[in-house]
């Protein structure tokens, strides 16, 4: 059964992917399709694979579904530094990797600590 108080990788990661889909947008009026579509779906899946830890089945399971959150994270830090270094799609604002690593960081002391327990 999902617990629903407070939980601050949660929160974290829905603002996160709030921010993505603006950012998305921006990549989307450059009419960069293709790439505005592998952002939003890397960046939105941080949370939703964070989500669906919350109801997971054992402590193996809520550990590969973290996994597959950071692994998602990863891939999202990719999108966002080549639209970084290209010049022909916007510069993603410093808060996006700001949250971005802040989130890493926890998923990463979230699977460390949830291995050794």
């Amino acid at each position: 059964m999902r617990n629903d108080k407070q939980n601050i990788i949660v929160e974290k990661s829905f603002d996160f992917a709030l921010d993505i889909i603006e950012f998305s947008e921006m990549i989307t009026e450059k009419k960069k399709f293709s790439l505005a579509d592998q952002i939003f779906r890397a960046g939105t899946s941080i949370g939703a694979n964070i989500r669906e830890a919350q109801n997971a089945e054992s402590k193996n399971d809520f550990i590969h579904k973290m996994k597959i959150a950071a692994k998602e994270a990863d891939e999202t830090e990719y999108w966002l530094q080549l639209c970084e270094k290209s010049i022909y799609l916007p510069t993603p604002n410093e808060k996006l990797y700001q949250d971005l690593k802040s989130l890493i960081y926890i998923l990463s002391k979230i699977i460390s600590t949830s291995k050794g327990a």
